[in-house]
């Protein structure tokens, strides 16, 4: 485990959370899935999302140790992936932000709103293209496979759907057909999450250096990837069971699924920083 790492673990993890549950909710609100009344409810429970996003933010800046440094990263916009995660990351923080904000304070006409909505959904998914373009690194052959870009999509979906979620439950916004959705897409998620791991786990078996092999540099690897799932498997479990149970999900027991589910999916970044090695080395 890269805990060393531990910045970028959680900046990654959470903004990945959080782009996943803006998507989720801004799709909600374009559909006018929600009464007026439940679209207040839900932009107040969004704070939630911009604190996680904030908190994640702040990870970030503390890895380069400056606001500053920050700044200079945005030197290279357009030819360094880096610089381009910068400002679309703080792009859809801005226009995602703002879209909040002029909903909690009731300013703004629904045309602007709308748009800054939209805004922020196309340079999330910007965001999260940048990100993942950062670490395919072909000197890096542990990073440089499509299993990365798969890791960080099913952390949007898996732990970025259980924030949704539990966002809808503490507005009280309780749908039968959105609760059976983001549960069986939960569901889904934990599948893909374990058919990931099994590929990765071969992936690293194949990848060999002069001086060492990529299992030997995460020597834990199979406790921590079983001890994530472990949580994952409870996260989801407290998730589908009201549903299945034909009832309605309630903000406590989701509550709970989401932290183990960030849990889980920050225990697995550690993992993916951790497999950091060079090749030739």
């Amino acid at each position: 485990m890269a805990w060393h790492e531990w910045p970028l673990i959680v900046f990654t993890v959470l903004a990945q959370t959080s782009v996943g549950a803006f998507l989720v909710l801004a799709t909600l609100l374009l559909t006018k899935q929600l009464s007026s009344d439940a679209e207040d409810r839900l932009h107040k429970a969004m704070f939630g999302l911009w604190a996680i996003m904030g908190l994640g933010f702040l990870a970030s800046v503390m890895h380069l140790g400056s606001p500053f440094r920050a700044m200079n990263a945005l030197n290279m916009l357009g030819s360094s992936w880096l610089s381009n995660e910068i400002a679309s990351g703080s792009g859809f923080f801005a226009l995602g932000g703002l879209f909040w904000l002029l909903s909690v304070l009731n300013k703004g006409n629904q045309a602007l709103r709308k748009g800054l909505l939209i805004g922020a959904m196309i340079i999330g998914v910007g965001f999260m293209y940048s990100m993942i373009m950062v670490y395919m690194i072909d000197t890096v052959p542990t990073w440089y496979t499509s299993l990365t870009p798969a890791a960080f999509i099913l952390t949007m979906v898996v732990s970025g759907f259980a924030l949704a979620h539990t966002l809808l439950a503490l507005s009280n916004n309780n749908k039968a057909c959105t609760d059976k959705t983001l549960s069986v897409m939960g569901l889904i998620s934990l599948f893909a999450v374990v058919i990931t791991i099994m590929l990765l786990s071969v992936h690293l078996g194949e990848v060999q250096t002069s001086a060492t092999s990529a299992l030997a540099v995460v020597p834990e690897y199979a406790s921590i990837q079983t001890t994530r799932l472990v949580l994952l498997s409870l996260g989801l479990l407290l998730w589908i069971a009201p549903v299945i149970r034909n009832k309605a999900i309630t903000a406590g027991p989701m509550s709970i699924a989401f932290v183990l589910i960030l849990l889980s999916e920050l225990m697995g970044r550690g993992v993916f920083y951790g497999m950091h090695m060079t090749a030739g080395v």
